[in-house]
């Protein structure tokens, strides 16, 4: 095998010729035996020229083993040969022609198809490195490119241990061959301007372009523990960033940090405030051996006394070290026993801990007994740190989901005025970072148009008060069999008065639901009939098997008959997340026209407030097409929300409709964010009128009649200005030509509401299209205006 099979800027050839220039000079030297051995060496050189000259291929240095040998026994020396790690090489290639027999030793576990490689150099960084040798032998130029060398080279357990190489260069010789251009200080800058183009550095230093003669020393030592830390550093580097790990990388990891083959990774969440264990979520493939698979469980329960001690208070690692032997001395001891269940021989736990709080439990278990014990636990405190930071990140970045939840779900904050808040806020630390108070100034924007629309379930209030009747009937009823049989086993009076005041109940109940009957009602068999319950319990057998019937009927959580109640809620539930998802996904794409402010709330219903204007958006972009635009797609989505309820209404079978409503107030005004309510509200006394229009219009009726203004199946369009009439004719003109609603539209009158006249309302039919693609494609202004320019 050649030395130089391999694209290199060297011509390389092994050879000795400085180390014979040292023996020549030690020939002086006045330790005889030094003398002599200088002198062998000496004759070595004669006899074989090539030690000197150089040898190119890996047979001419078999050819001369024996001299070569000797000619390095000086270097290994044989008192140090079950120490030392140390190999006789040549640079960046993996050819070692002498070395000591503790590494045989290591190369030998490994096994004999085992092929020593770096573990983290690229054959590009390899070249140049070579080059930036040349630079400092040759030019004098000391370019700094060391880097660790690793060996990574299992051992008999299969344990991957990393060898740290520092290698001694005083046995080298370069010179230029015919090949080699001159190297001017303009080439030295443009390289090490340009590092990673390895193509420049070819060109300046050609393959083969020097020669190289001598050897290298390399002293190795064994880094596998600091290697592993570094790994797991990385590792969980990158599982924060990219939230995606193996937990085979941190296994292997601790086996190489411990030298135990086999061990296992598992990891408990301690949640604080219900003082329980709990599994880690989300990342299916961390177990928690203390749970064995079990859901959350209290720690009472889980470990025993004397680990939480260790654990919470002493903050010490708790060790079993033969989990067998302690299972059969303390049968009883839950943590123990799970240990055992799952054949496990012994095991490590450490609380990871942050400002003194426990945030969990580490858990490393082996099969092994007595693998691990009380003394490599120590080896924790070294990793627990890096553990540590990454469950306190990751802790935190649940803790920001969570959040980000409940402002989506719970707050009005929404992301197009969210800089104001950031601004706000920035304002307000600086003034505290200058000596002044953090005043958070009032949040309000101006000049905004408001949009607001519902879907509203009708009859929701009825459908509900029919849900709770029937519950409560079915429930009295119940009662009242329970009653019957008791009083032939036991016949008291007292009895007799309990079924009149249920037969009082049920006659109240069906003639009309009162505000307090469920509460009244409810009351009388907390205090009444449950302690009743509990002796009937006692009288017979019958009578228990008759409670036990009725107990079952009961919902487990709230103790009552829950089965009409709990459809009508599933129903409303159902609706308002099916119309509130539809309305978030298409507001993504509204926002997308032109940025504005949106919320939406459930009730009986969905319902929906935008603002849009130039101060939202912070830019002098703003044109009322947008607002145009806004609400042309306003009217589109609410036909779709509808279309989408019909769907939703066949295929669950649901008994109750929806009526949709859209306000239209033409004129700007202010919104303002209520500190106290976390939400934004409109401000000044003449725009209060907006909101007091807007709780009340879905309720008005139809001038000189007792018809309510919302309907099923109409699209109803309030507003108060002749101007408003002309521009949403327009837009029901276009919907018409597009098939979202009917030929037929009304224009109708309201009943003055309280502190509100003159309000008036457009009425149109809406067409509902099956499983149809309506709303696939959204119609803009333009397109509006394009149809009536044609």
């Amino acid at each position: 095998m050649s030395l130089n099979n391999q694209e290199f800027p060297f011509d390389i050839k092994i050879g000795f010729k400085k180390l014979v220039d040292f023996y020549t000079i030690q020939l002086e030297a006045g330790n005889a035996d030094i003398r002599k051995h200088a002198k062998k060496v000496l004759e070595l050189a004669k006899d074989y020229p090539a030690l000197v000259t150089g040898l190119d291929s890996a047979a001419e240095v078999e050819k001369h083993q024996e001299q070569i040998d000797y000619i390095l026994s000086e270097l290994f020396s044989s008192v140090l040969e079950t120490n030392e790690i140390k190999i006789a090489t040549i640079p960046f290639k993996n050819f070692i022609f002498k070395s000591s027999k503790r590494f045989d030793d290591i190369l030998s576990a490994a096994g004999k198809d085992f092929e020593p490689d770096f573990s983290t150099i690229s054959d590009d960084e390899f070249y140049i490195m070579s080059c930036s040798i040349i630079l400092g032998m040759i030019y004098g130029k000391k370019v700094d490119l060391r880097r660790p060398f690793h060996y990574t080279i299992p051992d008999n357990q299969g344990i991957n241990r990393s060898y740290r190489v520092l290698y001694n260069g005083d046995f080298i010789e370069l010179s230029k061959t015919d090949r080699a251009k001159d190297i001017t200080e303009e080439d030295i800058q443009e390289l090490i301007e340009n590092y990673d183009n390895v193509a420049l550095w070819k060109e300046k230093f050609p393959p083969r372009s020097y020669n190289f003669n001598g050897f290298v020393i390399g002293n190795m030592y064994d880094a596998t523990v600091d290697v592993a830390l570094s790994d797991l550093k990385a590792t969980l580097l990158k599982q924060e960033h990219t939230n995606d790990y193996d937990i085979r990388d941190f296994e292997s990891i601790l086996q190489a940090i411990f030298n135990v083959q086999g061990i296992k990774l598992g990891f408990s969440v301690y949640n604080k405030e219900d003082a329980v264990f709990e599994p880690v979520p989300i990342k299916k493939n961390m177990k928690s051996y203390i749970l064995n698979g079990h859901k959350p469980k209290s720690c009472s329960l889980a470990i025993c006394e004397r680990s939480y001690g260790a654990l919470f208070d002493k903050n010490e690692f708790y060790t079993v070290t033969n989990v067998e032997k302690y299972h059969k001395l303390y049968p009883k001891n839950a943590l123990y026993k799970s240990l055992y269940e799952q054949k496990i021989g012994s095991a490590i736990l450490a609380a990871i801990r942050s400002e003194g709080e426990v945030l969990g439990v580490m858990e490393l278990v082996s099969k092994d007994p007595q693998a691990l014990n009380s003394v490599n636990a120590n080896k924790l405190h070294d990793i627990l740190p890096y553990v540590t930071d990454s469950v306190k990140n990751s802790k935190q970045r649940e803790e920001n989901q969570i959040e980000l939840l409940i402002q989506q779900e719970c707050t009005s904050i929404h992301p197009s005025v969210h800089w104001k808040f950031r601004q706000e806020s920035r304002k307000a630390l600086m003034s505290q970072e200058l000596g002044g108070e953090a005043i958070f100034n009032e949040i309000v924007f101006d000049n905004v148009y408001p949009l607001f629309g519902q879907i509203d379930i009708k009859g929701s209030s009825g459908a509900r008060n029919v849900g709770i009747q029937k519950d409560l009937e079915e429930q009295l009823a119940s009662i009242k069999s329970i009653l019957r049989l008791g009083a032939t086993i036991e016949p008291l009076p007292i009895y007799e008065q309990y079924a009149f005041r249920i037969d009082a109940f049920l006659e109240d109940i069906k003639v009309q639901l009162q505000v307090d009957s469920e509460q009244v009602i409810r009351g009388f068999i907390k205090t009444a009939i449950k302690p009743l319950l509990s002796h009937f319990e006692n009288l017979s057998p019958k009578l228990s098997k008759k409670i036990k019937t009725y107990n079952a009927s009961l919902d487990p959580k709230l103790k009552l008959v829950y089965k009409h109640r709990k459809k009508y809620d599933e129903s409303i539930m159902l609706i308002n997340r099916t119309m509130a998802d539809l309305l978030d996904k298409k507001q993504i794409e509204a926002q997308v026209m032109y940025p504005h402010f949106f919320e939406r709330f459930k009730t009986d219903g969905v319902e929906h407030n935008m603002y849009i204007g130039e101060s939202i958006t912070k830019k002098a972009s703003f044109n009322k097409v947008y607002l145009y635009n806004l609400r042309l797609w306003q009217l589109q989505v609410m036909c779709e929300m509808e279309n989408s309820y019909q769907q939703l209404k066949q295929e669950h079978n649901l008994t109750l409709d929806v009526a949709s409503m859209i306000l239209v107030f033409n004129a700007a005004l202010s919104v303002r964010f209520r500190m106290d309510e976390k939400r934004f509200d409109v401000d000044g006394t003449y725009n209060a009128r907006y909101e007091v229009v807007k709780k009340r219009v879905d309720k008005a009726y139809i001038k000189g009649t007792d018809q309510r203004v919302t309907e099923k199946g109409k699209l109803v369009i309030v507003y108060s200005q002749k101007s408003d009439e002309k521009e949403y004719m327009r837009y029901l003109s276009f919907m018409q030509s597009k098939q979202y609603i009917g030929p037929n539209i009304q224009i109708v009158d309201l009943d003055d509401l309280q502190g509100v006249t003159g309000l008036k309302a457009l009425r149109a039919d809406i067409l509902y299209h099956g499983n149809s693609d309506l709303g696939k494609e959204f119609y803009t202004y333009q397109d509006l205006m394009d149809e009536i320019d044609s």
